[in-house]
């Protein structure tokens, strides 16, 4: 066995079958849950049960990332929406259309993160429009956390049923 062959054995582009594409879906989604709005969770909680500075930091950290991303949504907005909608209209083409596993399981992250993505835009202009601070603040950003959750519970196990059916149908060795 050469070395090239164990590499692509290692390194197999055949994504539903393999164990770190599996590792990268929890991953991302358990980050994208944590940091909702670039805050991390804890800070909402630690905010909730102590107040005072913790709360103000909170406060500061949410307007800061707040006004960058409605920063970049208005400058840049609709360029970054034409080629999001052209690079998920490849993927999507690619991976369904012609059968590249790669592309469908990049999709099948993509689209779902692309929508966090959207959801956190109407959060943060929703917290600005709001002037939200305090108990209203958190809760803005608890419900934030629970869509965020509720998208990546449905696109786990979206992607889990298209896996079981790309192993099923075609084999875990490209049968």
């Amino acid at each position: 066995m050469d070395w090239y062959q164990t590499l692509f054995e290692l390194i197999d582009m055949r994504s539903f079958s393999n164990l770190w594409f599996w590792i990268v879906l929890a991953v991302i989604w358990s980050t994208t849950s944590h940091y909702g709005l670039g805050v991390p969770f804890d800070m909402v909680l630690r905010a909730k049960r102590h107040g005072g500075q913790t709360e103000i930091d909170l406060e500061d950290l949410v307007r800061i990332n707040t006004n960058r991303l409605l920063f970049i949504a208005q400058m840049s907005g609709l360029w970054i929406a034409g080629f999001a909608c052209f690079f998920l209209t490849m993927l999507a083409m690619l991976g369904f259309v012609y059968g590249n596993e790669f592309s469908q399981a990049v999709i099948l992250l993509a689209v779902p993160l692309s929508l966090v993505g959207l959801l956190s835009i109407s959060t943060a202009h929703l917290i600005q429009e709001e002037d939200a601070r305090g108990e209203k603040l958190r809760r803005r950003l608890m419900r934030h956390r629970l869509y965020t959750q509720i998208i990546g519970m449905i696109a786990i196990f979206v992607t889990a049923l298209w896996g079981m059916y790309q192993n099923l149908n075609v084999g875990p060795f490209g049968g």
